[in-house]
This record gives C-alpha cells, structure tokens and sequence, in this order.
C-alpha cells in the first residue's frame, strides 16, 4: 500500500511539474534562432564570408541523380536577381498571389477567406513566402533540359503579357501565361490557370520547336521551405500537428522527418503518388500528371528542405509541339475538396493512426453541422452519438462501479477489522466480491474499449480546419482558440468532480486525495486547449454523469428488492 501510495503521489508531482515547465517554455524569452540562410555564409580562416549556394538553386537532372547545386558565385548571381525579380499578381476569389517572372516561382500565396486571427480580418494566413530566410516558403517548377542555358527552369527569366490578373465577376477561370524563349527556336509557354472558388491550380507547359533538331527536357516542381523544430507545449495543442514534407507514393501515406537520417536522403521512383509541405490546417502539394513515373527527392540543408519530383524525359522533335502538366494546390485542408483533389489527398488532414476511426466520426460531424449549421453544436451532438454507440459498454461498466460504491461500507469495515492483517484482509474482499457477485476489473475493459474513439475524435477536433475560427455562441465565437473566459474548463472541473463522487470512493485514503485533486489539475490543464476540445469533453463528462446517476439509482433500488 505504501509503495502504491508513491507512486500516485509521483504520478502527481510529475503532472504538476509538466505544466510548470510547459509554462515556462511557453512564456520564457527567447534568442532569435540562427538561420541555415546566415550560417551558409559562414567565415572563411581569413574573416571573410564564404557565398554558398542555396538548396533551392538546384535543378532535377534528367537522369536519377539531383544535379549538383550551381556554385556559389552562380548561386549569389541568382540570390541577386531573384530580389529583383519582378512578379505577376493574380487575384482569385479564394487566392491573393504572386508569381516571380525569374523561374515562374510562387513565391506569395495568400488565403484572403481565412484570416492569421479572428480579431484582424484584414490580415490573411499566408503560405508561400520569400520575404525573408527565417518564413521563407516557395514553390519551384520548370523545364530541366541537358543544358541548363537551354531550358526554362526555375533559373530562367519569363515574360508576361500583364503584371496583375483578376478573376472577374462572372468568369470561371483565369489563365496567366509566361514565355520563354530560346535564340535556337524553342519557345515555352508557362500557364498557370486558376478557378472560381479552388485553391487547385493548374500548370501546364506547352513547348514549341521551330529549330532544326530535336529537343529534351522533363518537367519538375519542388518546395522549398525553411523548416526549424517545433518545440511541443501542452499549452499549445497546435504544436503536436505534424510540420515538414510528406510524400505518398500510390500506396502508402508517409511524413518525412528532417531529422531522421534515412528521411532526409529520401528518394523514389514513384507513379499515381503527390508530395506536399504540411503544417497545421493547412497543405501546399505537387500532384505530378497521372501514370507517369515520376522521380522524388528529399534534401536537406540545416533546417530548409527542398522536396522534389521530376517526370520522364519527353523529346518534341524539330517542328513539332510538346505538353507538360501538373496540378498545385495550396489549400487549407478542406477535405471535401482534397478527396477529389488526388489520391489520397485527404490524408494531409492528419489524424495519425487513428485515421480508420476519425475519417467516419469527422464524416458524422460534417453531416450533423450540414443539418444545424454550428459547428459548436455539431461536436455535442457528434459526442452524444458517440456515448449512444457505446451505451451497452458504458452500462455495463457502471455497473460494476455501482456495486462497488454500495460495498464500500462493508469494505470499509474489513479494512479496519483486518488492518493488521494484509493477507487476509485481501482474502475476505475476494470472498465478498465472490459472494456479491462483484468483478472489480469488469469496468476497466468497457473503458478501454472506448478510449481510440474518443482520441480520435479529439484528432479529429485538432486537425480539421472546418472548425479554425468557427463560433459556437455567446462568449465562444473562435472553438480553435482558448475559452477566453475559462467557462468551459471551470464548467469541465465541476463535472470531473462531480463525477468523482458518483464513483466508487477508492479505499486507500491516499488515493481518494489524489483522485479528488484531478478534478482542480485538469480544469488548469484544460483552460489551454482550444474551447471545441474543451467542449466535447465536458459534454462527454456530463453525458457519462447522467448515465452513471441512473446506473447508481437502478442497482440501489435492485440492492433493496433483495433485502
């Protein structure tokens, strides 16, 4: 007893220690991190800097190997060029872009229909970025030829009819072409295309050859994204969504670590597969054209990563015309629009290893916030459904607990009879656990079972981007945001306690403390989380409050038909 009584005193202290050190990390000051961008510059012996090249100046070969990245004078004459590059600005209803005219690079994407913050509505959640090394976040394409001067890649300086393309009323799509063009005769139009309300984009390359000999080239797209570890904090759930590349190759869905060795020489030849950059609520993603063999590639250089993949070779013979084609998206993770997007598509909106369980509850959601339109109200009703599906489970297990709450008087009394002796007390509760027909571990497994559909619909609260912002009512009109008020985790505190008196009082003394202070540690460790979370739980404690209540009612009035 006394070694149990260490060890749910530790168990607290830790608990207690994890918040405290949570905060701390949260809320300590912190020295701006050193960019892989400043540290390739690094001093030579003789005090000056050393140019390096970029990782993003590098070019798919045609062959399986990457081509080597330029030197460093060809890579600071680009680094040079690409802060002046001029850039086309497109205007959809859904998208706010910039395409640098050097390379065709997406190098500014904002989402105009999902603001950084709900109190700034002005201030959009941008993705693609190249304002600075510490955010910077683009998405590379062109044409990789057997010589890089002869080729239109992401090196390679475009023209543009306009600067600034808009989707206007009434229109369906907008087409932004660039132009590239060779002294040889090889002519590349560059078209990115645009539609009404998607956040897919379409880019196709249409080659024309005017010269006197065959020409080669294969298409390619890259991301290139600056990358830094996230430090994880209770007191910020977001912080546990996965952040970095992610590949699926036409049969297996898998995120790549920047700080696993194997993930960061990643390379394969891959058919019907995408790869994309993933963050929280949010994808952009590459689906190269459909049954072809395309070549992916991982590289890593201190916290950037260049994540790649370049199709077959085509050759367009002299006087002919050739095509390219790939789909972007940059997109929050809609999966509506990502199941028809690609293959697979929809599993960036990550619920770990409990996808087979949290794709049918988010399905139930989805349906239940079409008929109430509140998503608030949608996760209660999601939780009802929930506790319905495993009432039998539930009954059962409460039923257990009921009994063992009317024996605890006469458990108690053989505690005291038997204090002095351990062994026997432990045989007499055996015999009136037999005799009461009593099973002290008969509420466990009713429990467990239910425990990876509860977790999954927590990932499914965590991940979905439908819920980012939405309001439920009153004083909760952001469900991805803390209660402002701390309402809902006081309320949450409340039921727990509540809860715990209903339960069968543990006969350890030391143990009912502990189980009495659960209630306080986790109102202060659920005042962090985002209010949706935070509102399922409190429905699921009141939900499990009611059953047990009546469970408690229906075994005492059973209890007294028997005396």
């Amino acid at each position: 007893m006394g070694n149990q009584r260490i060890f749910l005193w530790g168990a607290l202290a830790l608990l207690l220690w994890m918040n405290y050190q949570a905060w701390m990390v949260d809320h300590a000051v912190k020295a701006p991190p050193a960019s892989s961008m400043s540290q390739a510059n690094a001093p030579t012996a003789s005090g000056g800097p050393v140019p390096q090249a970029r990782l993003g100046d590098a070019v798919p070969a045609l062959d399986k190997a990457a081509q080597p990245v330029p030197a460093p004078e060809v890579a600071a004459a680009a680094n040079s060029a690409a802060a002046n590059a001029d850039t086309i600005h497109v205007v959809t209803d859904v998208l706010d872009v910039d395409i640098a005219l050097l390379g065709g690079e997406l190098v500014r994407a904002d989402l105009p229909k999902y603001p950084l913050h709900k109190d700034r509505p002005n201030v959009p959640v941008r993705l693609f970025d190249n304002t600075s090394a510490s955010s910077m976040f683009v998405l590379q394409s062109g044409l990789a030829g057997t010589d890089p001067a002869a080729a239109p890649d992401h090196h390679a300086r475009f023209t543009a009819a306009s600067q600034e393309y808009r989707l206007a009323n009434g229109e369906a799509q907008i087409l932004v072409p660039l132009t590239w063009t060779d002294a040889a005769g090889i002519t590349v139009t560059k078209t990115f295309v645009f539609g009404r309300g998607r956040y897919q984009v379409e880019l196709r390359y249409d080659v024309r050859n005017t010269s006197s000999h065959d020409w080669q080239a294969a298409s390619f797209a890259q991301l290139l994204r600056h990358s830094p570890p996230v430090d994880r904090s209770m007191f910020n759930v977001e912080s546990y969504s996965f952040r970095g590349p992610a590949v699926y190759d036409g049969e297996k869905y898998r995120k790549l670590k920047l700080t696993d060795d194997k993930d960061k020489t990643f390379a394969a030849s891959i058919t019907g597969g995408w790869l994309a950059a993933l963050q929280h609520h949010f994808v952009a993603a590459v689906v190269p054209a459909a049954g072809q063999s395309y070549r992916y590639s991982l590289q890593v250089q201190g916290d950037d990563f260049l994540l790649s993949a370049r199709g077959p070779t085509q050759r367009v013979a002299a006087g002919a015309d050739g095509h390219f084609t790939e789909t972007l998206f940059f997109v929050p993770k809609l999966q509506a629009q990502l199941d028809k997007a690609g293959p697979e598509l929809d599993r960036t909106a990550d619920y770990g290893r409990l996808t087979i369980i949290a794709k049918p509850l988010f399905t139930v959601l989805s349906w239940i916030h079409g008929v109430i339109g509140n998503w608030g109200w949608a996760i209660v009703f999601t939780t009802i459904f929930i506790k319905a599906a495993f009432y039998w489970l539930s009954q059962k297990s409460g039923r257990s607990m009921a009994k063992m709450r009317n024996l605890a008087p006469r458990m108690k009394a053989l505690q005291e009879r038997y204090k002095d002796n351990k062994e026997q007390l432990g045989r007499e509760m055996l015999e009136l656990y037999k005799k009461e027909k009593v099973n002290p571990a008969a509420g466990c497994l009713p429990m467990l079972v239910q425990i990876p559909f509860f977790l999954a619909f927590y990932w499914v609260l965590l991940e979905s981007v439908e819920m980012r912002q939405a309001p439920f009512g009153l004083w909760i009109q952001d469900l991805s945001a803390r209660d402002p008020f701390y309402v809902l985790p006081i309320l949450n505190g409340l039921a727990m306690f509540g809860q715990y008196k209903l339960n069968p009082t543990p006969p350890d003394p030391v143990q009912a403390k502990v189980f009495m202070l659960m209630p306080i540690f986790m109102t202060f460790t659920f005042a962090w989380f985002p209010s949706g979370l935070v509102l399922y739980w409190v429905t699921n404690t009141v939900l499990s409050i009611a059953q047990q209540w009546n469970i408690n009612r229906v075994v005492m009035a059973e209890s007294g038909k028997k005396t």
